[in-house]
């Protein structure tokens, strides 16, 4: 359980400091917002190594549906954009994906 609270704040920090990045770059505002991109993009990292798993590779593709559904999340609250029913049904195979992969049973 401890893993999931970990992903999702993994997830919101690399979507944090990845949109820190937009807003300087596409929406042509200050480079200071490069700094807290920096700092949440390196809490990200961090995250990272804090979930329960022997290998990386797992640990990182488990990630990747929770990713998906984090960045809806951010796509709604965020952003002020409600997800069409094809990224609620991407997001839930992802999601399933990423299940299978945290919780199955390992020899």
């Amino acid at each position: 359980m401890k893993s999931i609270i970990w992903y999702i704040l993994a997830a919101f920090a690399e979507i944090g400091g990845c949109f820190a990045f937009w807003i300087w770059m596409r929406q042509s505002k200050s480079s200071f917002w490069v700094i807290p991109g920096m700092f949440s993009l390196a809490f990200f990292a961090y995250t990272l190594t804090r979930i329960d798993s022997s290998h990386a590779g797992r640990a990182y593709a488990a990630y990747g549906g929770i990713y998906i559904v984090s960045s809806l999340l951010w796509l709604w609250i965020v952003e002020k954009t409600q997800p069409d029913r094809w990224d609620v049904l991407g997001a839930t195979i992802c999601i399933f994906g990423s299940m299978i992969i945290l919780f199955s049973p390992r020899p």
